[in-house]
């Protein structure tokens, strides 16, 4: 098969992509392979990321480029041409000085270490932080596997150089170099086409097979170059010399045998690990295999000093929920997570002083991961007294698009408990909860804090009302535990956010007043809510350049959605099908698009647009839904419609809110003005409820984004 490049017009030139869930299709001979037989060739190849030569040098299998990206000398932009006969001939040669390399090792007794990395590399799989890895499915058994040949003739260049290095400290400061280098530097770094440059191995905290990879130069002056990586490490150390810092000590400890004496501190502040969702461990042995060959003679390289038998980073100790490891017999489960972390956080509590402060920086998203730090925290003898969002995290990151990804890392404040705490009264801990969680939403709103950010950020005070007690009885003296009282900070918060976004009709609702709107316009607009970021919760530019990115629609973790949902009276499986889809434990807002089919039936807007344009229009309401209603998917995932005995198969089921204001964005997209016209003079006709949810959803949708688009111009469009 032969490939040709060229400059696609529209997306409809580019081919659909090649590998799915369960094949991959052969680029070459177009066949679908099942995924468990590419695993197996891939395995037998070591993850296949490298070209295979007959004995004349031609390549017949294995890896295969598809373009050479160049530079030319005065002009700007990338460059692409097809790979020739001299590029596959420099693979050849890598592999023969390789080669060459391993069998001088070999030759010399095994003296050392391997030049290229033979440690092995971590097995994936289980629930907890060690999920990210997949690469040994696919044969990467060591960690020299997730490089090519000239990757490991490079880096094995670059690690003898900076061994001859003189000086010490500077030898210690250039090994950053070539971990920078590494980095760029595999077969796991990914061609970031929209930016036209090659994206890390690390663009997310997990280590996976990628179908297409780019192999950058090392020796060139572009992204991951070798002077480009030296670049980053001097502005770093240009940037510290103007910080006008003392020296301090650093010791490698175990967080819950702190080496410090009792009352030895003012400030303890820590990074704890975000639960399961980094494998700290695993990602760390990446770049010490590299540390070690380019610092050998290195104190800190020489052995582990909590399991000197173990080459790698120490895992036995590592505090992180992961289940398919253990630690003294116990699986690494919550329940040892949070018992793990209150021991270190007591530890914490020891060495500080009586009047000292405790800082913990915390940014995971899912609010299991928050439950079990806190519980932690405050088992471990401490009151959590303010919590502070900070901008630490790059927007353009993987894990950050269409997500609800926290732009912030959260500082939780807090001070050791007092000995003598008294015991607090569950009814009051209730009252004090709506006003300090609104206040607090209020000052952060003001200062541009927005959705999960906000959300988490709320934490802090609302934890201050039960963490300063020693712990918190109803009425009859039973002991409230922290999630039934997190339940209520959820709980709290959600009201309130939907109170600013969708008016005062909401709070009438919480005391049983009627007019509030139905539950799956609060679902998407605290769906949305939580989704904003300080920015407004879109990077595009002027030209709406995010909108793409919107077209699949919008994700938040089920769990947050979940919680959110369910104390609010919001029934979120109901709505599953309908509004949200669940998948992969995510829950999806779908794209107004997508609903087309539902709301106007088959026949699409057009034939919705001529019924509301005739002479004998209908009402919007009723020409909603016009087919046989589709199955109710809130039990969908256990193949059975909602409430099989009741069901109806001629009902129709009545039109929302929501659905009228989507009905109208897509008359609006259809471009059939008259149509949109009596719709929106009809729904002015019955109440407020449609104007005031359009507005709030337009406030609440991503600045570029398709669905913002077209309801500013449908709420242009409106009668006045």
């Amino acid at each position: 098969m032969d490939f040709e490049i060229f400059t696609p017009q529209d997306n409809k030139e580019v081919c659909d992509g090649t590998v799915g869930r369960t094949n991959v299709i052969c680029i070459c001979c177009c066949i679908a392979l099942p995924r468990d037989r590419v695993r197996a060739q891939l395995a037998e190849q070591h993850g296949g990321a490298d070209a295979v030569f007959d004995d004349n040098g031609n390549p017949i299998g294995g890896a295969r480029m598809t373009a050479v990206v160049t530079l030319k000398p005065g002009e700007k932009g990338r460059h692409y041409r097809l790979p020739t006969d001299a590029d596959y001939a420099a693979v050849r040669k890598a592999q023969a000085r390789v080669a060459a390399l391993l069998d001088d090792w070999e030759q010399g007794g095994k003296q050392g270490l391997c030049p290229v990395p033979d440690e092995p590399t971590p097995i994936g799989g289980g629930s907890g932080a060690g999920r990210g890895f997949g690469v040994q499915r696919y044969g990467m058994l060591k960690w020299g596997d997730l490089f090519t040949a000239r990757q490991k003739a490079s880096l094995s260049g670059i690690v003898k150089a900076h061994q001859n290095l003189s000086d010490g400290a500077v030898r210690s400061g250039m090994a950053i170099v070539v971990d920078r280098c590494a980095n760029q530097l595999s077969h796991l770094a990914r061609w970031r086409s929209s930016g036209e440059y090659a994206e890390g191995t690390f663009g997310r905290q997990a280590l996976s097979l990628v179908w297409d990879f780019a192999e950058v130069n090392p020796f060139g002056n572009a992204s991951g170059s070798y002077d480009n990586a030296l670049n980053w490490v001097i502005n770093v150390v240009d940037a510290c010399n103007d910080v006008n810092m003392k020296a301090g000590q650093v010791q490698i400890a175990n967080a819950i045998s702190h080496p410090l004496p009792d009352q030895s501190c003012s400030i303890w502040f820590t990074d704890p690990p975000y639960y399961d969702a980094i494998p700290y461990a695993e990602l760390a042995d990446f770049f010490l295999v590299w540390l070690k060959r380019t610092l050998p003679h290195h104190p800190l390289m020489q052995q582990n000093p909590f399991e000197p038998s173990n080459p790698l980073s120490s895992k036995k100790h590592e505090l992180v929920q992961d289940e398919t490891k253990s630690y003294r017999g116990r699986p690494k489960d919550k329940v040892w997570f949070e018992e793990t972390t209150a021991r270190a956080f007591a530890e914490g509590s020891r060495v500080l002083v009586g009047d000292g402060l405790g800082s913990v920086v915390f940014a995971h998203k899912t609010t299991e991961g928050w439950e079990a730090l806190l519980s932690g925290m405050i088992n471990g003898g401490w009151t959590i007294t303010a919590s502070w969002p900070i901008a630490t995290e790059m927007a353009a990151r993987l894990a950050a698009h269409d997500t609800a990804s926290l732009a912030t890392s959260v500082h939780l404040v807090c001070r050791p408990r007092a000995d003598d705490a008294p015991v607090g009264d569950w009814a009051e801990a209730l009252r004090e909860l709506p006003d300090r969680v609104g206040a607090w939403m209020e000052r952060l709103q003001s200062e541009g804090v927005r959705g999960a950010d906000l959300v988490f950020a709320c934490v802090g005070p609302a934890l201050e009302i039960f963490s300063r007690y020693s712990r918190v009885e109803t009425a009859a003296g039973d002991a409230v535990d922290l999630p039934e009282y997190l339940e209520r900070v959820w709980e709290t918060v959600g009201r309130v956010a939907l109170e600013q976004v969708l008016g005062s009709a909401e709070a009438r609702a919480r005391n049983g007043a009627l007019g509030a709107l139905e539950e799956d316009s609060r679902l998407t607009a605290l769906f949305l809510w939580t989704l904003q970021s300080g920015d407004g919760g879109s990077d595009a530019d002027d030209n709406g350049a995010a909108t793409r990115r919107y077209a699949a629609g919008y994700r938040l973790p089920y769990d947050v959605a979940r919680r959110f949902a369910q104390p609010l009276g919001i029934h979120l499986d109901e709505w599953e099908g309908r509004v949200v889809e669940v998948k992969k434990g995510e829950a999806r807002l779908l794209p107004v698009k997508e609903r087309a089919a539902d709301l106007l039936g088959a026949a699409g807007a057009e034939a919705y647009a001529d019924a509301l344009e005739s002479d004998a229009a209908p009402s919007p309401q009723m020409s909603l839904f016009p087919d046989a209603p589709p199955e109710v998917r809130g039990r969908a995932r256990r193949g059975r419609r909602a409430a099989d005995a009741d069901f109806d198969p001629d009902a129709r089921r009545a039109a929302t809110t929501l659905d009228r204001v989507h009905a109208a964005m897509l008359l609006q997209a259809s471009g059939r003005s008259k149509a949109l016209q009596n719709t929106l003079r009809h729904e002015q006709e019955r109440g407020q409820d449609f104007m005031r949810l359009a507005n709030a959803l337009s406030a609440l949708y991503p600045r570029g984004s398709e669905e913002k688009r077209l309801l500013d111009a449908m709420l242009l469009a409106a009668p006045r």
